[in-house]
């Protein structure tokens, strides 16, 4: 097939797209820079020149292809809203080229979305659209164009690492180095789900391939991490102490990380894997995260 992949190079998108050409695939990769499209000829890849702001120049590729992979998302976390939002009109704008065909569109959202609430792990068959972050915009807009007929399929991401990033715990990485400590709420009993970015760029390609229409997929390796053990990985790696926070003291101390922070995101896969036959084989998040160079990480956050 012929596949439209949006965030062709980025974290994820880079890794889904020598999966697609591994399984005999061609990609049109959507990149706003000559260094992406440097990068995506390098790799064997077509080059779609645009924006996910440039909603006709999204339309046009996706009117191209075969299916449409959507992973890319402007990741500013203090105007999340806005590019939650911005992620919606995307998700709308490809969609409508793909009604009354059978190609499919598969979109992402995060794992929270299937928050079932109890204290229990999110599942797949749960869309909480009352989960308190705005990423359900990017659901909202594919439940919408599902009831138009569009084969829409989701894939939810946990936290997605190796040894340079973490998900939101990159930001969170930087941020106890500028404040000279690492901080947690309470006890830090609160979980977040987890998965090494090469499992999570096959499980978009099994998505693609085996997917089926309507349904949601959890990209998750483990099911929940304590978070008080990611502090504590952090700061050894940044030689700094960690430290327990009150909720008064967690927002002050965190900024737009607050919203995160004492946020339980664990979930299961269980449902994934059954359908898909879909394996997680990379490392743990604390083991990238113990393996993990501060001292360049700190050079590129410099």
């Amino acid at each position: 097939m012929r596949i439209f992949l949006t965030g062709a190079t980025g974290f994820v998108g880079s890794l889904i797209l020598t999966e697609l050409q591994s399984a005999g695939h061609q990609v049109l990769g959507l990149t706003r820079s000559e260094s992406g499209a440097r990068k995506l000829a390098a790799a064997g890849a077509d080059v779609h020149r645009g924006t996910i702001e440039d909603l006709d120049s999204l339309r046009a590729a996706a009117d191209r292809v075969d299916a449409v992979i959507h992973t890319a998302f402007d990741h500013d976390f203090t105007t999340y809203a806005a590019n939650c939002e911005k992620d919606r009109a995307a998700i709308l704008a490809m969609g409508s080229v793909l009604r009354g065909s059978q190609r499919p569109l598969v979109i992402t959202s995060a794992t929270g979305m299937g928050d079932v609430g109890e204290g229990r792990p999110a599942v797949e068959h749960i869309f909480n659209a009352d989960y308190p972050i705005p990423r359900v915009a990017s659901e909202l807009a594919g439940h919408a164009l599902l009831q138009s007929g569009v084969d829409v399929r989701v894939v939810r991401l946990p936290q997605v690492h190796d040894t340079v990033k973490q998900g939101l715990i990159t930001p969170y990485v930087e941020h106890a180095r500028k404040a000279g400590s690492v901080g947690y709420l309470g006890e830090g009993n609160d979980c977040w789900s987890a998965a090494h970015v090469t499992d999570v760029a096959r499980l978009y390609v099994r998505v693609l391939e085996a997917g089926r229409m309507g349904a949601r997929y959890h990209a998750v390796a483990e099911e929940g991490v304590m978070f008080r053990h990611i502090a504590e990985a952090v700061a050894v790696g940044l030689d700094l102490p960690p430290v327990s926070l009150s909720a008064a003291e967690a927002e002050a101390h965190f900024g737009w990380l607050s919203i995160f922070i004492g946020l339980d995101k664990s979930a299961s896969s269980d449902w994934t894997r059954e359908q898909l036959g879909w394996e997680p084989i990379g490392p743990t998040l604390l083991s990238d995260l113990r393996a993990m160079d501060y001292a360049v990480s700190e050079q590129g956050a410099a």
